[in-house]
């Protein structure tokens, strides 16, 4: 008897070829968009997902470049297919996927990021630091609602509870939260809260940081359409700037996150700030025809 096969093990029908890849444990896949079409909701959502799909954090889109300046532009999605304007470890995945692809020869280039362009180097040691732009502290810019002039630290009322954070954009919006001990840090409560109050829009990314010295600091982060992941690129940047803007940190601080270290430098206020760390490649796949 002949077996029946279901059309969408069909393997005769296009597949799409993806990149598995992680920067300090924070997840991506790659996807090259030179000449098709973006991904949907549908896609979106079984690329990231852990048990029925592929797996990631976030998902990042290679495609040609914007300006004269650079060589690719990138686009990024998260589980629901909104787009996010910044990813500080996902920039540096991609320009390592453009290196091992031929489409970046030199040691260092620019990319277009949904936020504005980025500047790459390649280190002595195989890492990547990425020019991560200015950190814009205005709180219009940010965005951050009912505070006309910017502060050092906000204090607000969240679920019955005072919440105090710096606030800033780094090309996505962020929230800085010092505390004493980052073991017992209420992410999973006040990351959430903080993401769905009035005074950022939900798609603000939420960091916990801990002071260990004013070289070193303990962050972890939960990310707009991700939660807490293993590290956050922009979030280590922004954690770093809010802290040094208040006089408790040297110029150049190691961020230790859950999925590994990055070195962020950061001359003064009128400076881009810098990220440094490391890449990795997981995997190589293809997505069978009844998934697209």
């Amino acid at each position: 008897m002949d077996m029946i096969i279901p059309s969408r093990f069909n393997i005769s029908k296009p597949r799409l070829k993806f990149s598995k890849m992680h920067g300090a444990g924070n997840d991506f896949v790659i996807l090259d968009l030179r000449g098709t079409h973006y991904p949907d909701i549908g896609l979106c959502r079984f690329l990231t997902d852990r048990h029925k799909g592929v797996g990631c954090d976030l998902i990042l889109g290679v495609d040609i470049p914007k300006n004269k300046e650079s060589i690719a532009s990138y686009h990024i999605w998260s589980s629901d297919g909104s787009k996010s304007r910044q990813c500080g470890n996902g920039a540096r995945c991609v320009a390592a996927w453009l290196i091992r692809e031929g489409l970046a020869c030199d040691a260092s280039f620019s990319l277009d990021s949904p936020s504005g362009l980025l500047s790459v180097e390649i280190t002595q040691d195989g890492e990547f630091c990425i020019g991560m732009g200015i950190p814009n502290f205005l709180p219009s810019d940010i965005p951050l609602f009912n505070f006309a002039q910017q502060q050092l630290e906000y204090t607000v009322r969240i679920t019955e509870n005072d919440v105090t954070f710096s606030a800033l954009s780094m090309g996505n919006p962020h929230a800085v939260i010092e505390v004493d001990d980052i073991e017992t840090a209420a992410v999973q409560s006040t990351g959430p809260a903080i993401q769905q109050s009035l005074f950022f829009e939900p798609t603000v990314n939420v960091g916990f940081v801990q002071i260990t010295s004013r070289k070193e600091i303990l962050l972890r982060v939960f990310e707009f359409g991700a939660g807490e992941t293993l590290a956050c690129g922009s979030g280590a940047c922004a954690a770093v700037a809010a802290l040094i803007r208040k006089g408790k940190l040297d110029n150049s601080v190691t961020v230790i996150l859950l999925g590994g270290k990055l070195k962020i430098e950061w001359k003064d206020e009128t400076s881009p700030i810098f990220m440094t760390g490391p890449v990795d490649f997981t995997y190589e796949g293809e997505i069978v025809n009844g998934n697209l």
